[in-house]
C-alpha cells in the first residue's frame, strides 16, 4: 500500500507530457470552432449573393427586362447577378406562383429544391404572370458543405444527396 502511495504522489508531481494533454484536449475543440465558422461564412455569403441575385431578377421581370419569363431566363439571370453560386444552373430551382389577395389561398410552405438523384422530376410551378398580378418568386439552390461530416456541416439538414438547401422568396407585382 506504501508503494502505491508512493508512486500516486510521484505522479502529482512530475510535469512531463502536461503540454502535451492540454494539447490533445484542447485543439479538437478549436479546430471544430474555426471549420464551423468558416461553415457558417459561407452558407451565409451564399445566402446573401442568392437574395441578391433574386432581387435583381425581379426588378428585371417587374420592369419587363426579361422576355420571355421562364425558368431558364429568370434562372440564367439569377445566376448572373449571384456571381459566386457553384454550379448554379445545374442546382438552382424555381417557383413562380400567381397569388390572388382576395381570395387568399397561401403558397405552399416548402419550396420545390432540384433532386440531385433524379432530374427529371418536373418542375411543380411556374407561372409567367401578366400586368398588374401579384406573384411570389421562390429559388431554392443546393450546396454542398465544405466540411460535412463536423461542426455546422454535419448539423445542416440535408436535401438532395449530401447537400443543404438555400431558399429565398421575393412577392412582386408585374408593372403594366
Amino acid at each position: 500500500m506504501n508503494r502505491v502511495l508512493r508512486f500516486v504522489a510521484r505522479l502529482t508531481r512530475a510535469r512531463e507530457g502536461a503540454v502535451g494533454v492540454e494539447f490533445v484536449l484542447i485543439v479538437p475543440l478549436l479546430l471544430l470552432m474555426i471549420t464551423t465558422s468558416f461553415e457558417l461564412g459561407m452558407v451565409t455569403m451564399r445566402q446573401v449573393m442568392l437574395d441578391r441575385g433574386l432581387d435583381l431578377t425581379v426588378r428585371d421581370v417587374r420592369l419587363g427586362a426579361i422576355a420571355p419569363v421562364t425558368h431558364d431566363s429568370v434562372g440564367a439571370s439569377i445566376c448572373k447577378h449571384a456571381l459566386i453560386l457553384p454550379d448554379c444552373l445545374t442546382n438552382l430551382r424555381l417557383e413562380m406562383i400567381p397569388l390572388d389577395p382576395r381570395g387568399w389561398i397561401a403558397p405552399p410552405g416548402n419550396a420545390d429544391c432540384a433532386d440531385r438523384a433524379d432530374a427529371t422530376v418536373p418542375l411543380r410551378r411556374f407561372t409567367a404572370g401578366v400586368e398588374n398580378q401579384l406573384m411570389l418568386l421562390r429559388a431554392c439552390s443546393l450546396f454542398d458543405p465544405y466540411f460535412p461530416t463536423s461542426g455546422l456541416g454535419a448539423e445542416l439538414p440535408d436535401q438532395s444527396g449530401g447537400a443543404y438547401a438555400l431558399v429565398s422568396t421575393s412577392a412582386f407585382v408585374i408593372e403594366p
